[in-house]
């Protein structure tokens, strides 16, 4: 009795609105990206108090990247099974002791191992959280301004971390990194409890429930335990190599092993009726395209936040606050870019904002490659940060968009999953070639040039094939987006969670 009167008096207009229910799922989401790069500042003080040598200190961003970016996939397919919100909560939980673990650690075992937890949890969280929004927000304004928010938090994130990292470390200590992570997630945990409603079918317990999870599919183990040893053999060469170099053994042959784990991944799907990645995923053909185009955006996001404070630290000489505050007009202007996404898509068209976001971003990135070694914060790096803020926000929204059109609900979790695992992986390729190619320049420069202007020399080069690859990517856009159709739905065929008319990537329609 005491339920149905809960239940009845939840119908009756106590239940949470869209505006809280989306303001709990994208504080998640910003709280997996301030976890991404909040170390990052803090990086010198984290090895000193930590005893971390020069490769432990690499693995505390490392360990983080590698479990979130091997088990994004996994994540996103346990979420569309068991729940999403009850998958999200566990993820926050989990994310949150981990991140108590860290700030605690007084070895670098128990820190690194703190940090791959925090991205098992994060690898939950991510795909959870947007499936999710996609859950709440049908095609439409409604889900275009949606996954605006999601788009600005998500850039809010990983510029503030910067910032916070930088002013945490100066103020209290690394420690408070992990521990201010740890309250935030702890917040987000007790509001999605209170505000996000349960998953009608999966979550509602008894045989009821679990008969609504099988018919939902099986959990496809082999090739999950495929795939993820596949990413992980992927990214961990990767990132090996912008320390040990292209041709190290151990380089060549995680890279190999991943090849050879790909290519089993993609045979066991064939044979598998529950696979990991249903063919349906591509029924529309713009998820392919999303992802693709996701991942070459990825991989210079990741290389700019690595890039960027390393420039005003090691070249222009600012500390740890200074540097989080020059991130400030970045994040502000990935938060405006957010929010007009959305508006300006319905006026010229989805593909004419990605095309043209890609390009604002590409021009700023150029304009980054020309800072000197004698340069300052206003004149080198805060005209390129408003354009690459703007330019980065909008791409960021409509790809996201591009990448879930058309997803059949049941599959919305695992498209949140592959969406963020080729941005990661995107990112992890991209840092490791262009560190490796500023490390390159940067040793041969001439001998008699000073170092300060050696190192600005391997930056320009890092900022100035991030554009080219940018530019590249816009020329691919309209390609990609154009061909892209879904047929109409059947009789027999689940229809889409978007109607293939009303896709954001239809041609723009004359304002009435």
């Amino acid at each position: 009795m005491n339920v149905a009167l809960t239940q009845t008096g939840r119908a009756a207009g106590r239940a949470p609105g869209p505006g809280a229910v989306l303001t709990a799922l994208a504080a998640a989401q910003f709280t997996v990206m301030l976890a991404t790069s909040i170390v990052n500042v803090a990086l010198p003080q984290i090895r000193a108090g930590a005893g971390l040598s020069d490769g432990g200190t690499t693995w505390v961003v490392n360990a983080y990247g590698l479990a979130f970016g091997a088990l994004l996939l996994a994540g996103g397919r346990v979420a569309d099974l068991l729940g999403r919100r009850r998958v999200l909560v566990a993820g926050l939980a989990l994310f949150a002791l981990a991140s108590v673990a860290a700030g605690l650690a007084t070895s670098a075992g128990v820190l690194i191992t703190a940090r791959a937890v925090q991205g098992v949890g994060a690898a939950a969280i991510a795909p959870a959280a947007l499936a999710l929004v996609m859950d709440r927000f049908p095609p439409g304004p409604g889900r275009g301004r949606a996954l605006g928010v999601w788009g600005a938090v998500s850039g809010a994130g990983a510029a503030g971390g910067v910032l916070l990292g930088g002013a945490l470390t100066q103020a209290w200590g690394w420690p408070w990194i992990f521990h201010s992570v740890a309250l935030g997630a702890a917040a987000v945990l007790v509001a999605v409890a209170a505000l996000v409603p349960r998953d009608a079918a999966a979550e509602s317990g008894g045989e009821d429930g679990r008969r609504g999870a099988r018919q939902r599919g099986r959990f496809d183990l082999l090739g999950t335990v495929t795939v993820t040893l596949a990413l992980t053999c992927l990214v961990w060469g990767l990132t090996g190599a912008r320390g040990a170099g292209w041709t190290d053994a151990r380089v060549l042959g995680s890279l190999g092993l991943a090849a050879v784990l790909l290519a089993a991944f993609c045979v066991i799907e064939r044979r598998r009726p529950d696979a990991l990645i249903p063919p349906r995923l591509f029924s529309t053909g713009r998820v392919a395209a999303g992802n693709l185009l996701m991942a070459l955006l990825g991989s210079v996001w990741i290389a700019l936040f690595f890039f960027l404070p390393l420039y005003q630290q090691q070249v222009l000489g600012a500390g740890p606050l200074v540097t989080g505050l020059g991130q400030l007009p970045l994040a502000m202007a990935h938060m405006i870019g957010s929010a007009l996404a959305p508006r300006i898509a319905r006026v010229i068209g989805a593909t004419a904002t990605v095309t043209a976001a890609l390009l604002t971003e590409a021009a700023g990135l150029l304009w980054l490659s020309w800072m000197r070694a004698d340069g300052s914060y206003l004149v080198d790096v805060f005209g390129p940060s408003v354009l690459i803020g703007l330019g980065l926000s909008i791409a960021f929204v409509q790809l996201t968009a591009l990448a879930v059109d058309g997803v059949p609900r049941q599959d919305a979790g695992l498209a949140g999953g592959l969406v963020n695992t080729t941005r990661q992986v995107g990112g992890a390729i991209g840092l490791a070639a262009l560190a490796t190619l500023a490390g390159s320049v940067t040793a041969h420069a001439p001998t008699d040039q000073p170092p300060l202007e050696a190192l600005t020399t391997g930056y320009q080069a890092a900022f100035t094939a991030s554009a080219a690859v940018l530019a590249t990517t816009a020329l691919l856009a309209p390609l990609l987006t154009r061909r892209t159709g879904a047929p109409a739905p059947t009789a027999s065929t689940p229809r889409p969670a978007s109607d293939p008319g009303t896709s954001p990537f239809s041609p723009a329609r004359p304002n009435r």
